[in-house]
């Protein structure tokens, strides 16, 4: 399995949208659906931000779980790998993450544990981005080996 073309016209519009929000202080409207982070683009060195869907996030120790929709082809995933993330910033909390990509296994548990919870928007979140997800373990199996996870938590210093 390949991962789809990037969103172009109003789709991409619509992904870049939460960005504005924590630009505008108002990330707190996201709840902790989304955390937005920011990296330097590994060809350019300027520093970029991006908002992605909090797949996991535990509020007692700030742990953030992100998924990489269009695998190693995705931009922010492809820049955090050349230099790590330099901020997480989830509602209103904001810290300088530790971060770690996630095993295969760990991704399908968290996709398989995803689709529980929120069955329908999984549907939703695949087709908008065009996977060609057929509901099968199988399925779930093949997404897990393309799309990559990376979580993020507080630095140690910082957790104290």
């Amino acid at each position: 399995m390949m991962p789809p073309p990037k969103p172009k016209g109003l789709l991409k519009r619509i992904f870049i949208l939460p960005r504005y929000l924590y630009r505008w202080h108002l990330g707190w409207l996201l709840g902790h659906r989304f955390l937005m982070i920011t990296h330097i683009g590994r060809k350019t060195g300027i520093i970029r931000q991006t908002v992605v869907e909090a797949v996991y996030y535990n509020p007692k120790t700030h742990e953030c779980l992100a998924v990489a929709g269009y695998g190693t082809s995705t931009d922010w995933y492809r820049n955090i790998q050349a230099h790590p993330a330099l901020l997480v910033q989830i509602g209103n909390r904001r810290y300088v993450p530790q971060q770690r990509t996630l095993s295969t296994e760990e991704l399908l548990t968290l996709l398989q544990d995803y689709e529980r919870r929120h069955p329908r928007l999984f549907g939703m979140l695949l087709r908008a981005i065009g996977y060609p997800y057929d509901g099968s373990p199988e399925g779930l199996h093949a997404m897990a080996q393309v799309l990559r996870g990376v979580e993020f938590r507080p630095r140690e210093e910082e957790h104290e």
